[in-house]
């Protein structure tokens, strides 16, 4: 699938609004995409009429390497996230192929990440969201939370908090993320995976 080199990329960080949910692991996207916004030095505003949160920037080398970006938080709960961003991709003109979603991802352990186009929710109700308002060919960064221990639902899990244990290395694993991110914009699929997907 070849991607329009002037059109910018709507990057997608998942998760839920509020203090509350902030450090639960089904927000990771949303740290993934405040990590991505600091780095471009911009601050994440109200989007006019969309339901969401974002900013907009390049990423990469300055001059013709870099690539223009829209960062954005849905701000509509996980399960709504698809209006917004398809809202979204509407204004600022962004081709289905340059849609990148990050987000929480339970089949994978933690920390490990995956990327790819297209596929299946997996039960994520946010990329359910996303793929029904505007089908599944979207980019991918998965970022593995891991499966809950004993006998924990997968809601109260992905809901809760990271553990003190996990935080020790949250940090370096947003990080890896955003670069993961990074990558897939300027390098395209198969460089960043090859990178990013061992």
């Amino acid at each position: 699938m070849t991607t329009d080199a002037n059109a910018p990329w709507l990057i997608v960080g998942l998760g839920n609004p509020g203090p509350e949910y902030a450090m639960n692991r089904h927000n990771v996207g949303f740290m993934v995409a405040d990590l991505l916004a600091e780095r471009i030095g911009g601050r994440f505003k109200r989007a006019g009429k969309a339901q969401a949160q974002v900013v907009e920037g390049r990423i990469g080398p300055p001059g013709t390497g870099s690539r223009r970006v829209v960062l954005t938080k849905p701000m509509s709960f996980m399960n709504l996230s698809g209006g917004p961003v398809n809202a979204l991709r509407d204004f600022y003109k962004v081709p289905l192929s340059n849609v990148l979603a990050v987000h929480d991802e339970l089949d994978i352990d933690y920390g490990v990440l995956r990327l790819k186009l297209g596929g299946g929710d997996n039960g994520h109700n946010g990329l359910k969201s996303m793929t029904k308002a505007m089908s599944a060919e979207y980019h991918r960064v998965r970022f593995g939370i891991g499966r809950p221990p004993g006998r924990m639902q997968v809601a109260d899990f992905v809901l809760k908090d990271f553990s003190s244990a996990e935080r020790k290395e949250l940090d370096y694993f947003v990080d890896r993320a955003a670069d993961a991110v990074e990558a897939l914009v300027l390098e395209g699929l198969e460089r960043a995976q090859t990178t990013y997907n061992s």
